[in-house]
């Protein structure tokens, strides 16, 4: 009777040492398999994450020189605005049908009035305004001598003497540009301003980085 009691306790006892360990292996393996499944979820975003940002132009991408589009539509005659394309300040001169043909006027004074150095503007801008538009100018504004970024003076006379019919000065050399741009005698910059690449997609926007030849239209 006494073995049978201790036989008894012997099998409740393994029972026992069975059963628990088995309790804390269902529970370890439920923890791990959800342990699993949330990393496995952190893992999908984190490789969607650097997929979604693949598809959105990134900030190397607009440095390197993808086009821009500029609303122009409030530019009034007379006025300039500024736009940004490689990093670069690109100016676009809206000018007065007086201004316009004032450039005719003073290409005794500039080096380079008929646009000659073909590296400084496209071959659509070689014309007397450098421009698709005739009343409307395109040029980035970086002078050509030391990289400075010269003054606006859109309005003739004043501190620029009365002969002056509006351009640009460079205050730190003392190079001056027309309203196309072009350089005047005397100036240390070497060359006219640079006219980007550019087309209208309309009659209000501006695509500057990219011209015709890539597909577009110019409008002139």
């Amino acid at each position: 009777m006494a073995d049978t009691k201790i036989k008894r306790s012997i099998d409740k006892s393994s029972a026992l040492s069975f059963t628990t360990p088995t309790k804390v292996d269902l529970e370890k393996r439920n923890f791990l398999i959800t342990a699993t499944a949330c990393t496995g979820a952190i893992g999908a975003v984190a490789v969607a994450v650097p997929f979604v940002g693949s598809m959105l132009p990134s900030e190397r991408a607009k440095a390197a020189g993808a086009p821009v589009e500029v609303d122009i539509s409030k530019v009034q005659q007379g006025t300039i605005m500024t736009a940004e394309w490689r990093g670069k300040p690109v100016w676009i001169i809206s000018r007065t049908p007086e201004q316009t043909s004032e450039l005719s006027k003073h290409n005794d004074q500039l080096s380079d009035p008929n646009s000659d150095v073909s590296s400084q503007q496209p071959t659509y801008c070689k014309n007397l305004h450098r421009s698709i538009k005739e009343n409307i100018s395109v040029v980035v504004g970086i002078c050509t001598h030391l990289g400075c970024s010269p003054t606006t003076k859109m309005q003739a006379g004043g501190d620029m003497g009365d002969s002056w019919s509006g351009g640009f000065f460079c205050p730190c050399h003392g190079s001056k540009f027309d309203l196309a741009g072009r350089v005047f005698k005397g100036s240390p910059a070497p060359t006219n301003l640079v006219v980007p690449p550019h087309q209208y997609l309309n009659d209000t926007t501006l695509l500057i980085g990219e011209d015709a030849k890539a597909g577009g239209l110019n409008h002139g």
